[in-house]
């Protein structure tokens, strides 16, 4: 069997064979499809190819797999720890590639289908476009503060009321014409944004996981679309802290010899999408009644506002984990409000308004059916603080975070 590794760059990829125990060169391939091909026609079908996980990695396996017994990919990080070196080629990363798959100490990648790859690229889609049209919101609030003008006392500066109050504040003529071409590429990238998520709505209407995954609170379309573009299959995680440390929310860990762990903060490897959109949920699940808020709560108290948040970010994830197993909603849903969740998804799928009609989140609208569906929150809420009532936290040098807890 002949193990190929390939160091792969923008504009090409370097190429090297390990027969045995000998490597040898096979030269340098192009980065296109015409050389890769070329470059495929002549491999054996019973070799091996190995490469690291970069952008267009999932484009060279389509094209060298149908040509070879398997293609590998690893995890670039994992493979620069393993294989640090003072002497750093092309030729000689190319062949520990090789060498490591060889021994069985290639850390591997999962690679994902086909429909959560196109998920994963409407996802990035949409946070490209985010991104530009905040960067664009700055630069127009740069322009004012260097011309003294006061913070705009609306709460959006591109809304209608915004647009009015930026257009009666002086500014030079020049610094106009820049923020006024600010606001039509900003008009232009929130349109752009909305056919985004439409596309992404579309696609969720009929995964009952990211549906499932809405019944939790903090979650709404965006969040959950992206969570299942991350982590694809949920059967890739034998438990709950696998999916945990795929998005990079577990505690880092340093023990030596007998003495206690210490924990520190999380490694933050992994999805970072991931990791930033459970942060925001848990931000947003924390400022409304139930266990989540408890919890979050009990945590702040010791520990501050930053570190309680990620707390539930990883709650979060670890409930995300037992819903997708089990195939179990939420168990504290509110209806009302899923409801509403899921007329929004309708909406933004395109779907078309029903004005004058009571569809399933007409209940949210009116203040008893508000207060109804809360009141399961804090049902849940109540009991949670009931049951953690009696817990004190171990001494120092017993556990990290949150989970430092047990009962007197």
């Amino acid at each position: 069997m002949r193990i190929i590794g390939l160091d792969i760059h923008r504009v090409f990829a370097e190429a090297v064979a390990l027969e045995g125990a000998s490597l040898k060169r096979l030269g340098r391939i192009g980065m296109t499809r015409d050389h890769l091909a070329a470059f495929a026609a002549i491999l054996e079908k019973t070799d091996h190819v190995v490469i690291e996980a970069t952008g267009n990695a999932t484009a060279v396996v389509e094209i060298l797999a149908p040509h070879v017994a398997r293609v590998a990919v690893a995890n670039p990080l994992q493979v620069h720890l393993i294989a640090k070196a003072k002497t750093k080629t092309d030729k000689i990363d190319a062949g520990v590639l090789a060498q490591l798959y060889a021994a069985g100490f290639l850390p591997e990648v999962w690679l994902p289908d086909e429909a959560t790859l196109a998920r994963r690229r409407q996802v990035t889609r949409r946070s490209q476009l985010v991104k530009q049209r905040v960067r664009l919101k700055g630069i127009v609030q740069s322009i004012l503060h260097a011309h003294l003008i006061p913070r705009c006392p609306h709460a959006d500066l591109f809304g209608i009321k915004g647009r009015a109050w930026l257009r009666a504040q002086y500014l030079p003529e020049d610094e106009r014409e820049a923020v006024e071409r600010h606001i039509g590429e900003y008009d232009r990238l929130t349109e752009a944004q909305k056919g985004v998520e439409r596309d992404i709505a579309r696609a969720a209407l009929d995964d009952e996981n990211v549906k499932r995954i809405m019944t939790a609170p903090g979650i709404d379309m965006v969040v959950a679309v992206g969570l299942m573009a991350a982590i694809g299959r949920i059967d890739r995680f034998d438990d709950p802290d696998k999916l945990v440390a795929y998005i990079g929310l577990n505690p880092s860990v340093r023990q030596s010899g007998d003495g206690p762990a210490y924990h520190g903060r999380i490694t933050k490897r992994g999805r970072s999408n991931a990791r930033h959109l459970l942060v925001e949920a848990a931000w947003q699940a924390v400022r409304a009644p139930g266990t989540l808020r408890a919890f979050y709560e009990r945590i702040r108290a010791r520990r501050g506002n930053h570190i309680a948040a990620v707390a539930v970010a990883r709650k979060l994830a670890v409930l995300i984990w037992h819903m997708l197993t089990k195939g179990e909603d939420y168990a504290w849903v509110r209806p009302a409000l899923m409801a509403r969740k899921m007329r929004a998804l309708e909406l933004a799928a395109g779907l078309p308004a029903r004005r004058g009609q009571r569809g399933a989140s007409y209940d949210y609208n009116l203040p008893e059916g508000r207060r109804a569906d809360r009141a399961i929150a804090e049902h849940a809420e109540g009991a949670y603080r009931r049951m953690t009532q009696g817990w004190r936290r171990k001494g120092p040098g017993h556990g990290a975070g949150a989970a430092t807890e047990e009962r007197r």
